[in-house]
């Protein structure tokens, strides 16, 4: 059997957002319909400069595929002491019938576009439906994508950003502005950009509460997207006490997620979450019910996340005759 090598040019034209957001979806779906096998990932620290490496593992038996990823973040010298960039990421895929790996592929951009679509498609389940603004506490290379993501799927008719970086956020504004249209207003404060949104969004793996809660307005839908582990943080813990919580993963976010907080502080009890948002997907539970709630997604982001967007990029690149196969094992 012959292994498929896909790099990371290949990747990108084999994917697109639309796509994407349909197969986070499809995620979703599976995880709470009993057919996934996800178990806890696995985050290293390394001593400083170097960062973070996560390695995910989920088995879809929709596909009979499994998957695993090793992602990297944070490795600040790697482009002048390595000459390889400071996060990166790589996926394997497994015929789950055999066991035989059919995939290598780049997954640094999967990372960000699954993330990305994520987000989107809390906004579908979770927003209100005249919602218009988007505010973005960070902008990096995440918050571009939550937009692009968004504006698949709803007219964003105004961005305010805030980030610690001027010249960042200057970037920002011109970039989403050149790519979308969209007209960006940077924030002097984070609190004025906050209390702008119809959306908010947080990309900022941040280490301590960066918004409060009487900044958030009534009707607001929060996308926490910046908290996979312990440590990090992005929402004052009293936005829970009145919202309603949907998380991607219930184990995951109770212990490494946003979600982590309000119940360390015991501000909410594990009762007091509504529910992951794949139940929301398949009908078990409702999404936003009236245009007062504040709905928060907290995503930890999750193995089946990767698995279907991998396997989707897969077999495009089978129909599209893309990528190098090479023999990786013989009988």
């Amino acid at each position: 059997m012959k292994t498929l090598l896909l790099t990371k040019e290949e990747v990108d034209g084999l994917i697109c957002m639309h796509e994407v957001i349909g197969a986070v979806e499809e995620a979703y779906k599976a995880f709470n319909s009993d057919q996934v096998v996800q178990p806890d990932y696995i985050g290293i620290h390394l001593p400083s400069p170097r960062g973070e490496v996560d390695f995910k593992l989920g088995y879809n038996k929709a596909n009979e595929v499994i998957s695993m990823k090793a992602s990297s973040g944070g490795f600040i010298d790697n482009p002048t002491a390595h000459g390889v960039p400071s996060g990166m990421g790589t996926i394997l895929l497994f015929d789950a019938r055999s066991c035989a790996l059919t995939c290598v592929m780049d997954g640094s951009l999967i990372t960000g576009l699954r993330t990305g679509a994520a987000g989107a498609v809390s906004v579908k389940a979770l927003a209100r439906k005249n919602a218009k603004t988007v505010a973005s506490i960070g902008t990096g290379n995440q918050a571009r994508m939550q937009i692009r993501a968004i504006n698949e799927i709803m007219t964003i008719e105004e961005v305010h950003a805030w980030d610690s970086h001027p010249d960042t956020l200057a970037r920002y504004k011109r970039d989403i502005e050149t790519e979308f249209g969209i007209p960006v207003v940077t924030a002097n404060s984070k609190r004025e950009a906050v209390e702008q949104a119809d959306i908010l969004v947080t990309t900022t793996r941040g280490i301590g509460s960066l918004v409060a809660a009487d900044w958030v307005k009534a009707g607001t839908h929060i996308v926490a997207i910046g908290t996979d582990q312990q440590g990090k943080q992005e929402l004052d813990p009293e936005i829970f006490r009145n919202a309603k919580v949907v998380v991607d993963s219930m184990a995951q976010c109770a212990e490494k997620g946003e979600t982590w907080h309000p119940l360390n502080k015991k501000i909410i009890a594990k009762d007091d979450i509504h529910g992951e948002i794949g139940e929301i997907l398949v009908g078990k539970k409702p999404g936003r019910e009236n245009d007062r709630e504040v709905t928060i997604f907290d995503s930890t982001g999750m193995a089946i996340q990767d698995n279907v967007a991998a396997s989707r990029i897969y077999q495009n690149a089978i129909d599209r005759g893309v990528g190098t196969f090479f023999e990786f094992f013989r009988s």
